[in-house]
């Protein structure tokens, strides 16, 4: 996920991030923001990772603040309603936007999207990562990776994983494993996790990438096998269990990550004040305990490593989707 030089859409995010385009000043900023309540839009329904992380961190953030915090949903075409609507609000730090790496996906999955993930944005910072696990069923033929590895390409094509949807994390993450493993599957998609899950617990399906916190339980309880982390390090609630990377697979490596950020143009003063409170909040260890429960580690960060991060993904996943030819419309 190394940068190599950056091009012109990457020099205008970085512009839009660093650059002062208005007469803000630290002293300004302190006495003119926040004005009024912060909005913070989740553009997916309530109940969601990214809803559970605005209406955690909303509280804390309107006690340090001074102004009451509003997180609202404005969910609908897989996040590009409320993505959209944040693009175009007014940057003056009072709507703000809490996604998941679907943002960086998005665009290239679909022919049209209300936003340039680059150019409409300018990044508050990282917030929380989900990781992510690849499994079987029980009665698949395979104790390892190595051995499901072999297995898929004994039957090229005849074994089967789910998805929640066509062009999800969980569906590109796959992908990204065949095209590493060298093996082919069939990808079976649900509207939904929780069919995706239900026919991999069945049989119908014999494979599935999804979340480590559902997989946890399922996987104490004998329903499933994890075969491996999709993420850089191992998963301290399942420890023994190995990475992708260490097994072979190396450049698969998966996680979700969820962030903040605002409008273009929003003044460098507020995204440092925002990066900053953030930051302090997640270092709290109620915080950080309630995240954890959800299946999330908090992770921190500056808005320029955010922004990197969020310009290596984009280049990533658009890449994975032209070579597999997903679509999402």
């Amino acid at each position: 996920m190394a940068i190599d030089g950056f091009f012109p859409r990457r020099r205008t995010w970085l512009a839009a991030a660093l650059i002062v385009v208005a007469p803000w000043t630290a002293a300004t900023e302190q006495s003119t923001w926040p004005a009024r309540p912060i909005t913070i839009v989740v553009p997916y329904t309530p109940g969601t990772s990214m809803d559970v992380l605005a209406r955690v961190l909303g509280p804390r953030l309107s006690q340090k603040l001074g102004q009451p915090v509003i997180v609202e949903n404005r969910a609908g075409a897989s996040g590009n309603i409320g993505t959209g609507y944040v693009a175009e609000s007014p940057p003056d730090g009072h709507t703000l936007l809490m996604t998941v790496s679907t943002f960086v996906m998005n665009p290239s999955l679909f022919k049209k999207v209300p936003y340039d993930p680059l150019a409409s944005f300018v990044p508050v910072g990282r917030v929380a990562v989900g990781a992510l696990v690849l499994a079987v069923h029980p009665t698949f033929p395979a104790a390892t990776l190595p051995e499901a590895i072999d297995a898929f390409r004994s039957r090229p094509g005849r074994y089967a994983y789910s998805s929640p949807g066509n062009g999800t994390p969980q569906h590109l993450a796959m992908e990204l494993f065949k095209m590493h493993a060298g093996v082919d599957l069939m990808h079976v998609p649900y509207s939904g996790s929780a069919g995706a899950v239900t026919d991999l617990l069945g049989g119908q399906v014999q494979a599935m990438i999804l979340p480590a916190n559902t997989a946890l339980g399922l996987r104490q309880a004998g329903k499933l096998r994890v075969l491996a982390a999709t993420q850089e390090r191992r998963i301290p609630v399942m420890s023994d269990v190995p990475t992708l990377a260490e097994q072979g697979i190396r450049g698969a490596d998966v996680d979700l990550w969820f962030g903040m950020l605002a409008p273009a143009r929003t003044p460098p003063a507020v995204v440092a004040r925002l990066n900053r409170e953030i930051n302090e909040i997640l270092a709290m260890a109620d915080i950080q305990e309630t995240l954890s429960k959800q299946g999330l580690t908090v992770a921190p960060g500056t808005p320029e490593a955010f922004g990197t991060l969020v310009s290596a993904e984009y280049e990533r996943w658009a890449d994975v989707i032209r070579k597999a030819r997903i679509t999402a419309d």
